[in-house]
């Protein structure tokens, strides 16, 4: 019986809304100067509907989700305005009450799944325990929900995955099991924070289906909170902007699309990477969120407003417009100017002729299974099977795949934070297995990595002045304290901090502005090479174009090289001269990024660029869906190993492993439809 068919009976849609905000006020911090991170807003959500909220890091998106669920750190109080489900004041509510609508009426998908799961707990029982305790209906099927849940979020191989522990999964499984726990409820109203935020394309087009007819067969309600305009293109009723705690603007997906009205929502469709914007800089807002420890008495968006004028600068804004469709803004709709300014270019960095900088040769990293009492070798996990790659100074080369297809694994390779089984990693010359002691620490300035998940990669007990000056110490360089101070706050200037962050810890931001914390920290050595993993995933994408930017003018002023590892196929397409299309521990297509992206050549290619969502609501996209599962690395498929999912599977497909096809000067695939024979 599948998820679907599972789910509670479906109800009439009445008028009322499920969810009110009415007025919610929200401070963090004393009560003398508190930190306005929610300030007077007002929105409702109707049932069956998605409502999503856009902004960038820090403006009080989450706080919202938060409010709502009542799980507000230490320090947080809701001090204002009232939040009503289905009529009823949740403030009213006593904390065990409370605890009953957390996971039942309310579920809700946290943003970092790597700080929400239990690591001494396997995610079956993590799962189950949600299950048991909201879920009635699968109280005597506790363990096949389980399996279901995990099936319909696209875990590969659900039941043998039961049974690991969060250290064992992907970034992008780790998430995948944060939302199969949320659904498991069944809830009213779904509150996503950056769902899909960690998944690949053809996980996300697969989430997003399931939510969508979860919502369509139960006319359960979904704020979905994304920085990805794809994404509310695809699922948005109604779109909410906010900015520095406050609303700006409530509009309907189309109305917003067509023709946003406030200047902060239309400065963020010109921060949106596409491939004809590659030989100039991204469009970006200049200056950062004001600090929201301070009360306001004028529009907080207008010292970064190209349109401000005097009366910004000493008014309130009033909202124009009713509680469902709306802005806030001095301006009347014509008179905000229809013409902007075009992007200031760049200079575009041209990959360097010549000895590649990184050679990566038929690199394999198998990692044991150790099972019994005395932990003997039962087989082999085959992350990754012999990967070859080059990347040129300069030249920025992008990995991407699907969840667990070993994309990560080759970044930690090459940076030296896995062994290797087999093959060889030249970094200038070098080969890095065969470097060891002081000549390797020497090297580790070289390459630099930028994880995906910030929070698990920064010591929680350090100043952000620490974390981004640990290298600068490890390698005696920078100088003394008070210029690596300075250092610091270059660089967290760079990546759109204010300086005063570097007297914080990392619990005290957001996901996004600990993502900037953690590129702050890669650039503080000036590495040649620098591993991306997912760098601006956790990004909205006024910040992701600052750091798009920082990264082409970096690579133009300095010669970087990037790995970048994505599934934001709007970046590769935008930052990347080449492409490498990895599955299950394989390179399976290779080439000028132009070439790829316009006319994939094998069928996974294919099926993962159909999968990619456009930033149009009018636009329907045919996703090319594959059958099944992605096969465990444990025990790959013989033949090739796409073979048990792809539409145009041969015989010889399922008997041999296709040859390395150059079908052109540096277009490479990996495919029997290729094949001349």
């Amino acid at each position: 019986m599948s998820l679907i068919e599972n789910v509670m009976s479906a109800q009439p849609a009445p008028t009322e809304a499920l969810l009110t905000l009415d007025k919610l006020t929200t401070h963090l911090g004393s009560e003398t100067s508190p930190v306005r991170a929610v300030d007077e807003v007002s929105l409702n959500i109707q049932r069956g509907e998605t409502f999503v909220l856009l902004g960038e890091s820090g403006c009080g998106k989450s706080m919202i989700a938060l409010s709502i669920m009542r799980l507000l750190p230490h320090s947080g109080r809701i001090v204002g305005g009232d939040i009503r489900l289905d009529g009823q004041s949740l403030r009213a509510l006593s904390e065990a009450e409370m605890r009953s609508e957390r996971g039942g009426r309310i579920g809700m998908i946290f943003q970092e799944p790597m700080t929400s799961l239990n690591p001494v707990m396997t995610v079956g029982e993590q799962v189950a325990e949600a299950v048991r305790l909201h879920d009635r209906e699968s109280r005597g099927r506790i363990e096949e929900r389980v399996v279901e849940l995990f099936r319909a979020v696209g875990i590969p191989d659900p039941q043998r995955r039961t049974r690991d522990y969060p250290h064992q999964l992907s970034g992008g499984m780790k998430q995948r099991i944060m939302i199969a726990m949320a659904l498991a409820g069944r809830p009213e109203l779904l509150i996503a924070d950056e769902p899909t935020t960690a998944l690949d394309v053809t996980i996300q087009a697969q989430v997003l289906d399931l939510l969508k007819q979860l919502q369509r067969d139960t006319g359960m309600s979904i704020m979905l909170i994304t920085h990805d305009l794809g994404v509310v293109a695809e699922m948005a009723d109604r779109v909410g902007v906010m900015y520095a705690g406050q609303m700006m603007e409530i509009n309907d997906v189309e109305g917003f699309f067509q023709n946003p009205v406030h200047p902060y929502s239309r400065k963020l469709f010109r921060s949106v990477p596409k491939a004809e914007k590659r030989h100039q800089g991204l469009d970006v807002i200049p200056g950062i969120v004001p600090s929201l420890n301070q009360a306001f008495d004028c529009c907080r968006f207008a010292d970064r407003c190209e349109f401000a004028h005097d009366r910004c600068r000493t008014q309130l804004p009033p909202w124009r417009g009713k509680a469902q469709s709306g802005y806030r803004c001095h301006l009347a709709p014509e008179e905000v100017p229809e013409s902007v300014a075009p992007a200031l270019p760049t200079r575009h960095s041209q990959a360097a002729a010549g000895k590649a900088l990184l050679d990566v040769r038929r690199l394999k990293v198998h990692f044991p299974i150790h099972k019994g009492v005395l932990r003997r070798v039962a087989g082999q996990v085959k992350a990754v099977d012999g990967v070859d790659l080059k990347i040129d100074s300069g030249c920025t080369v992008a990995l991407v795949g699907e969840s667990g297809c070993g994309k990560t694994t080759v970044g930690k390779a090459i940076i030296q934070l896995n062994r290797l089984t087999d093959g060889q990693i030249l970094f200038d010359g070098d080969d890095l297995a065969n470097v060891r002691g002081r000549r390797l620490r020497r090297l580790r300035r070289e390459f630099q990595i930028i994880f995906q998940d910030p929070a698990s990669s920064m010591n929680p007990r350090m100043l952000v002045e620490d974390i981004v000056a640990e290298g600068m110490i490890a390698q005696g360089i920078g100088g003394d304290r008070k210029q690596r101070r300075l250092l610091v706050e270059r660089l967290l200037g760079q990546v759109g901090m204010q300086p005063a962050a570097a007297d914080r810890y990392p619990h005290e931001f957001s996901g996004g502005q600990r993502q900037r914390i953690a590129i702050a920290r890669a650039l503080a050595l000036e590495p040649r090479l620098i591993v991306c993993d997912e760098p601006t995933s956790a990004l909205d994408v006024s910040v992701q174009a600052q750091v798009l930017n920082l990264l082409k003018e970096l690579q133009a002023e300095l010669g970087l090289s990037y790995l970048f590892i994505t599934h934001n196929i709007s970046v590769v397409a935008y930052l990347a001269h080449e492409v490498a299309v990895m599955y299950l521990g394989r390179i399976v297509e290779y080439g000028e990024v132009g070439k790829v992206l316009e006319n994939p050549l094998h069928p996974y290619t294919a099926a993962l660029l159909s999968a990619v969502p456009v930033p149009d609501p009018a636009h329907e996209r045919e996703v090319i869906k594959l059958q099944g599962d992605m096969p465990s690395p444990i025990d790959p498929p013989t033949g090739c190993h796409f073979h048990p999912r792809c539409p145009h599977a041969r015989a010889v497909c399922r008997e041999r492993y296709p040859e390395t096809i150059e079908v052109e000067p540096g277009r490479r695939v990996s495919c029997w439809l290729m094949s001349p024979q």
